[in-house]
């Protein structure tokens, strides 16, 4: 008798393959027979009329503070993500001295909007070194494994102090010292190393991610330790400035190395690079040895604003300003009391903070024809006439009143859409022809990150139900979807055990009903430590996540079951007798 039979399916193994029916047997964690199954499970699941495909494996998540207290690791786990890589763009909390905790906080919370109070009070800091960090995440068990990169902040933080927070030039000793712990950790399990290049990515108190301007020597010193040490990925995300020759010193580092470098290919109006000079440059790297790799988003990345969200478009107003400290029912009252409304409307904003934020203020508290009201079964591919300032022009309404009236919406929780990177042709055609290369991966949700201005951790469920069924102007095949999220994002950190739907791969499954798979509306809770907010999205149509053989959810509802652990370095499959 089998461990679990899943019967009469329709397999898209994650191979590319086209799909075909089947019962699948699983035992001992792992799949052990695949066709017609005549031997009974001691659990079956029938999923006649059902997709059936491998786990997905997200490799750009930000669950460090959060992996460290939650076991169903929501939201990616409620969007059939078995398998999980954080600690991402150079940010993390090890290696970590205890007179640099709250400094680690405070560089989480600015670069990725994850609330400093629920950091705080979520994370024992029962660790220092990167070894013991994985040590400490082992002791609580989850609903999907999760692995993670070692974070070129902290380990400059620890090494250097202030100087490595101040983006000081190291000694040699310093790169030493730095690359040793580089070595430490992806012996110990790390899946690679990460960094930030782009002046987005701030702490709290607006200095730059540690790293930043790291000189090509000290680059390559990280690089050199994770390839000692015999695996790894070096992450990136960098705004490609042509002073820092990107493309040069990641063609030189994987040339040497052989190890794979994966960097953030994004349409964004801040890089000096287009997306197309971004391929031509990273394909001419690989056609002289490198073996370097675009990680894509799905849709248009940027904020979901609402009241209570991190931003929206009258934040810097100042009767906002005046009522930003209050609780939310007084907030309300105020909002919807007309003489306030049209005072705050008739104001001018308050210039922002600094220089380098004023773009960024005025797509929030002006861009109307790029905002757009987020309702119920939104596709995220709108038009101009959908925006705010279409909509408002179609009543003959102001676009700030009208904007104003939409986060008033649902009781004060109405929200607005706007996408900054990945759309500013107004579509997203050029993301299907990144889908259709073999030289991108489908990446960039920052699962566990943005907590109160974007919910990209769905895009497992975006990637088939958009762009493999209901995109009007152009989709992709299932089979290509699934594998663009299972093989190809496994394969790439060495974890050759998962992605794929056949005997001897771990049993990493999600029985989808595909025809009925829909994303929610997000809405903002609070949830986290100390009442921390976050946004979130759920999804109808899955009805089983399996991790390593056990079912982890049923019709999106967590059964309970915990198998999930922490991966360390890469994994092989190990092939087991099928009992027929």
């Amino acid at each position: 008798m089998h461990d679990l039979v899943i019967r009469g399916g329709t397999i898209v193994d994650g191979t590319g393959a086209a799909r075909y029916s089947g019962d699948i047997a699983i035992d001992g964690g792992v799949i052990t027979a695949i066709g017609h199954i005549s031997t009974q499970g001691r659990e079956e699941i029938d999923a006649s009329g059902k997709i059936v495909a491998p786990g997905f494996v997200d490799i750009h998540t930000h669950y460090d503070g959060q992996a460290t207290w939650d076991s169903e690791m929501a939201p990616s786990s409620w969007h059939g993500v078995t398998t999980a890589v954080m600690g991402n763009c150079g940010v993390g909390f090890a290696p970590a001295r205890k007179d640099k905790h709250e400094w680690l906080i405070g560089l989480m919370e600015g670069v990725e909007d994850i609330p400093g109070t629920a950091l705080a009070e979520g994370m024992k800091w029962d660790w220092e070194s990167f070894p013991d960090y994985l040590d400490a995440l082992e002791r609580l068990p989850r609903t999907i494994d999760i692995g993670t990169h070692v974070p070129h902040g902290a380990l400059r933080a620890y090494v250097m102090g202030e100087r490595g927070a101040d983006n000081e030039e190291p000694t040699e000793a310093d790169i030493g010292e730095m690359a040793r712990l580089v070595e430490e950790g992806v012996r110990a399990g790390a899946l690679g190393v990460s960094t930030s290049r782009t002046v987005l990515h701030k702490s709290i108190d607006g200095e730059l991610v540690p790293g930043t301007t790291a000189t090509e020597a000290e680059l390559l010193a990280l690089g050199r330790a994770m390839a000692r040490a015999g695996h790894g990925v070096f992450e990136l995300t960098s705004d490609l400035l042509p002073e820092w020759d990107e493309f040069g010193w990641m063609r030189r580092l994987s040339d040497e190395t052989g190890q794979p470098i994966v960097f953030s290919m994004l349409q964004s109006p801040i890089k000096q690079m287009h997306w197309k000079d971004q391929m031509a440059a990273m394909r001419s790297a690989n056609d002289n040895g490198a073996k370097i790799v675009a990680a894509i988003g799905l849709r248009g990345i940027g904020v979901i604003m609402n009241w209570r969200g991190t931003v929206h478009p009258f934040m810097r107003k100042p009767s906002w300003d005046a009522i930003k400290d209050l609780p939310w029912d007084q907030q309300k009252a105020k909002l919807s009391d007309p003489q306030f409304k049209a005072q705050i409307l008739a104001e001018d904003n308050i210039p922002p903070p600094s220089p380098d934020m004023a773009p960024f203020f005025m797509l929030v508290t002006a861009a109307w024809a790029m905002q757009f009201p987020l309702v119920d079964d939104f596709s995220y591919e709108p038009t101009r006439e959908e925006s705010v300032f279409g909509f408002a022009s179609a009543a003959g309404k102001d676009a700030a009143e009208y904007a104003y009236d939409q986060l008033m919406q649902d009781d004060g929780n109405g929200m607005i859409y706007l996408p900054i990177l990945n759309y500013m042709d107004g579509n997203l055609d050029f993301t299907k022809e990144l889908l259709e290369s073999d030289d991108t991966l489908a990446s960039l949700s920052d699962g566990g990150a943005h907590c109160g201005t974007i919910c990209d951790a769905a895009a497992p469920t975006f990637l088939l139900s958009y762009w493999a069924r209901d995109r009007k102007a152009g989709t992709i095949p299932l089979e290509l979807a699934v594998k663009r999220q299972c093989h190809d994002t496994a394969q790439l950190y060495g974890l050759n055990d998962r992605g794929v739907l056949k005997p001897g791969y771990l049993a990493d499954i999600n029985v989808i009903d595909f025809d009925n798979l829909r994303l929610q509306k997000p809405w903002l809770a609070f949830d986290l430590p100390a009442g921390g907010k976050r946004l979130l999205q759920k999804a109808t149509g899955y009805v089983a996540t399996i991790k390593s053989g056990v079912v982890t959810f049923r019709d999106g509802a967590m059964t309970g079951a915990l198998p999930g652990t922490v991966v360390r370095g890469p994994q092989n499959i190990e092939m087991a007798e099928a009992a027929e």
